[in-house]
């Protein structure tokens, strides 16, 4: 055997990370009441860094209490309708094609306020709030209402509190 072939028969062999694809129709449903949320990456293919869900709002769909995340940034890509985006005291209609960052610490929340149904695509850096999500739709699923508290009670799992000040 020469040097070289002792060489690569001693070095660990590493798979490549696989390519993760999500068809239409594919990925985990989370039923919100009139809200559909469909979780294209949940961070299991990413190391938890980065999240994706696509999510569908009824029309006169009323999002969560305004919050803010203490340890991700959330991103919202409009995909078709408008979506009324509330940060702090000031309100933002936002239209297909536009994008909105949220940073860490910044008091949000969105509505669709239409006749119309809008579609969305989130992003959550890390991939911490999937979570939330499915943490909400099993209070649903056990005939629990969901109220200001419960809603508070699943965003403090996730580095997430309402933004009281803003109430």
């Amino acid at each position: 055997m020469n040097m070289s072939e002792e060489v690569k028969t001693s070095e660990p062999r590493t798979a490549a990370p696989a390519v993760s694809v999500m068809g239409p129709g594919e990925g985990e449903t989370i039923v919100l009441g009139i809200t559909r949320m469909r979780v294209l990456e949940d961070g299991s293919h990413t190391g938890h860094r980065l999240a994706i869900a696509e999510s569908v709002l009824a029309p006169h769909t009323q999002g969560p209490p305004q919050h803010r995340h203490a340890q991700h940034d959330e991103g919202f890509y409009i995909l078709s309708g408008t979506v009324r985006f509330t940060v702090g005291d000031e309100d933002h209609d936002i239209t297909k094609g536009t994008l909105v960052m949220v940073p860490p610490g910044t008091p949000h929340t969105f509505a669709n306020l239409t006749d119309q149904p809008a579609v969305m695509l989130s992003t959550f850096t890390p991939d911490l709030y999937v979570q939330y999500f499915r943490d909400l739709q099993d209070v649903l699923a056990g005939g629990q209402p969901l109220t200001p508290q419960a809603n508070a009670d699943a965003m403090s799992r996730y580095a997430t509190e309402p933004a009281t000040d803003l109430a």
